[in-house]
Parts: C-alpha cells; sequence; structure tokens
C-alpha cells in the first residue's frame, strides 16, 4: 500500500498568500468591472534592466548557432556568473567568499525549502515570529514539528519579533540546531546592525548551530554601517549559509536567478559527532536533483554586474525604495504607526485591529490588497504589510483609497 507523507496533513489549510489570492479572486468576480491595486505580494512590475535584456538576447542568438549553441550546462552554475558575483557582491565588503562556494540555482525560496534535505530530520529550528511562510511550512513538511496549536506549531522555538525589540530577535536562552534569519526582513521591514549579526554568529558557534540568512533584499539597504552579507561577520563562514536572489535585485521574479553560498568552513555533525562539510552534500544534492539555469538567464544576470546593468538596478531598487518612502509618509499622516521601508521594500503598518479585519475592509472598502500580519505569524497580530512593489501612480491612487476609506 502506497502511503503518503503525513506530515502535510500537518500544514494549515491554505498557504498565506493562496488565501489572499482566494480572497481577491472572489471579490473580482464580484465586482468584474472595478479596479484592485495590489500591493501584497512582494512581486515586481518594472521592466527587467535593458542591459539583462541585451544579454539575453544576445544569449538567445548563441542557441539559434551550432557554433555557439549550449546544452547542459554546469549544475553549479556558468563560472563566468560566479566570479561576477564574488567581483561585486561580496569582495568590496571583505566578505571572502569564492566563486566555488557559490551555487546559481533559479530562486531562493526553492533554496530556502530544499537545503534542509541535507540536514537531519530530528534538529531542532527556530523561526523569527513573523516569519516567512516558507521556512515554517517546509519544515513541517519535513517533519520536524509537531501539530498546529494556538496559532503556533509545536515543537519550534518561535523568536519573538516586536516592536520593542525593533523586529530583530536576540539570540534565545534555549538551544537551537537550525535558525532562520531575514536581513532586510520581510515582513517588517527591520534590519539587523553588525553586533546583532555578531550575537547569532557567536550563538551558533556557542551551540554547533547553523545559521541559514535570507538576504533577498540586500539590494534596498543604504546605510552603509549595516551588514550587506553574514559573511562580513568574523566566524560567519563556519555557521551560516547565505541565500540571495535577482528577483527583487534586477526584477527576475519571472526570470527566475538566484544563488546560495556555503563555504567551505561550513559544518554540520554526523550523529557520533563527525564533522561534515555541507559544501559537499550541496554539491551532490544540486547536481543530482538540478539541472541549472538555462544559459540565457546566467547571461542576462551576469549582466546585472556591468556598468549599465549596476546603474540600471540601483534604480530599480531606488525608485521601489522612493515608493515605500510615499507609502510610509502617507500611512503615518492617516494616523498609523510604520515600521521599515527606509532600507526595505516593506512597510509594517499597525492597523489597530485585526490583521484580516483590516485586510478585508480595505479590499472590500479601498479595492487595495495587502497582508494580513497575522498570516506571518502571531506576533503579526494587530499589523499588515504593505509592499513597495508597484507603480508610483498606483501606489498614490491605492493611498488615496485607503485614506478615504479608513476615515
Amino acid at each position: 500500500m502506497i502511503k503518503i507523507n503525513e506530515n502535510y496533513l500537518k500544514l494549515r489549510a491554505s498557504y498565506l498568500f493562496t488565501d489572499i489570492a482566494r480572497r481577491v479572486s472572489a471579490y473580482q468576480e464580484a465586482h468584474p468591472d472595478n479596479k484592485i491595486i495590489k500591493l501584497g505580494i512582494g512581486d515586481v512590475t518594472r521592466p527587467l534592466p535593458r542591459a539583462c535584456i541585451s544579454a539575453f538576447h544576445s544569449a538567445v542568438d548563441e542557441m539559434a548557432s551550432e557554433a555557439t549553441f549550449k546544452g547542459y550546462g554546469p549544475e553549479q552554475g556558468y563560472a563566468f556568473l560566479r566570479e561576477k558575483i564574488v567581483e561585486f557582491d561580496f569582495s568590496p565588503r571583505n566578505a571572502g567568499i569564492n566563486a566555488n562556494e557559490i551555487f546559481i540555482s533559479d530562486g531562493s525560496k526553492c533554496d530556502t525549502g530544499n537545503i534542509i534535505e541535507i540536514l537531519s530530520d530530528d534538529c531542532s529550528v527556530a523561526v523569527p515570529d513573523p516569519v516567512y511562510p516558507v521556512y515554517v511550512d517546509t519544515n513541517v513538511m519535513a517533519g520536524r514539528t509537531g501539530a498546529w496549536k494556538d496559532g503556533r506549531y509545536e515543537g519550534l522555538l518561535y523568536l519573538e519579533s516586536t516592536k520593542e525589540n525593533g523586529f530583530v530577535p536576540e539570540p534565545p536562552a534555549e538551544k537551537a540546531d537550525l535558525v532562520y534569519l531575514c536581513f532586510p526582513n520581510n515582513p517588517t521591514g527591520a534590519s539587523a546592525t553588525r553586533s546583532q549579526l555578531e550575537a547569532w554568529v557567536e550563538y551558533a558557534h556557542k551551540n554547533r548551530a547553523l545559521i541559514l540568512f535570507d538576504a533577498a533584499y540586500v539590494a534596498f539597504i543604504r546605510d552603509d554601517s549595516i551588514p550587506q552579507s553574514i559573511y562580513e561577520i568574523d566566524g560567519a563562514r563556519e555557521v551560516a549559509i547565505e541565500f540571495r536572489s535577482f528577483s527583487k535585485t534586477a526584477g527576475f521574479t519571472g526570470t527566475r536567478c538566484a544563488f546560495t553560498v556555503i563555504p567551505e568552513e561550513c559544518a554540520a555533525y554526523t550523529s557520533t559527532g563527525e564533522r561534515i562539510p555541507l559544501h559537499q552534500l550541496w554539491n551532490r544534492r544540486h547536481s543530482t536533483k538540478f539541472n541549472g539555469v538555462s544559459y540565457p538567464v546566467q547571461r542576462a544576470a551576469e549582466a546585472i554586474y556591468s556598468p549599465e546593468g549596476r546603474k540600471q538596478t540601483r534604480e530599480l531598487s531606488d525608485y521601489y525604495l522612493a515608493n515605500a518612502e510615499t507609502i510610509r509618509e502617507k500611512m503615518m499622516h492617516i494616523g498609523y504607526k510604520c515600521y521599515g521601508g527606509d532600507n526595505s521594500p516593506y512597510i509594517w503598518v499597525e492597523c489597530g485591529m485585526d490583521s484580516w479585519d483590516f485586510f478585508d475592509m480595505l479590499l472590500n472598502k479601498a479595492e487595495v490588497v495587502t497582508t494580513p500580519g497575522s498570516g506571518f505569524g502571531k506576533c503579526g497580530a494587530g499589523y499588515v504589510r504593505i509592499s513597495a512593489f508597484n507603480d508610483l501612480d498606483k501606489v498614490k491612487e491605492a493611498l488615496d483609497r485607503i485614506e478615504v476609506a479608513v476615515k
């Protein structure tokens, strides 16, 4: 008798963004002529940078010629892209990473979910609250949690992130084997200081733990004192894996390209205490289950690092940050307390009521889609996340609608 993975039965009835999509779809069906403005999910709206488009076209043309056609590429990614990543993303920050430690993939969401395959099923897991749901749900699927009870999964260590601690949790007194950190943070927009990250690296060394550091929104950091990589912290190479994405950096949400960094010193342990480098395990998993990102996509990603590409991607992130500033200022003018939005494309709004009720009110009265904070965890109750990923004119129209709706 074939059996299912019964851990899937522990998952909540709906994934947060699926539930949002269902409610929006129901409203749209009931009001087919009305125009909804979406400031919910973190999907970009601006076109790819021109440098990327040009590189894309050139690479596609190469695929049309027998002399330059490319078949299967290296699973880890082409050296031309990995070397550019080192040159521009890590070397300028004195984060000692080499090209062999970079794995190109089709998305950080996939990587953060798949990385746990190389770790023991019985490792203890710490996640921030509020948290990007993928971190939690993938561990539920892997059997690392108990049942859903009172708004949380049993067996997970929740790191409460509140306005009192600036939405950056301190290392807990309890021991955890695996720790998820995301900065700039999704959903709260908070950034972690160097001293805060140093405390987490120290915690990981003390407990022989592993940090999974999601830096998907690094392109929005404008304060140079804020670390842009966990590897700027001494000792992080031994205890941290970093995930990065071109989705928000260069609008690759529909193009799909990202990378994961696993230093050669980073290790975990067997049941007998033997130290095993994670680089070799992930390399085996990656090459076994993944055939690599397409050549044209990697050429387009490489173009991000050209002089034109760096200028154009900076303009993209500046555009969304300007949207974020507009949203934050308007929501504060209306009377709401807001967080984030300065080194992040997300604004975390204290709405003063149930998150889903506020979401429904904005959908029905303003026809604006946000994201209920409670969907990210217990500590998100009473908040909504507003995304800056949209066109400026739509952002302004949405804010005007919100002002009318709440007053």
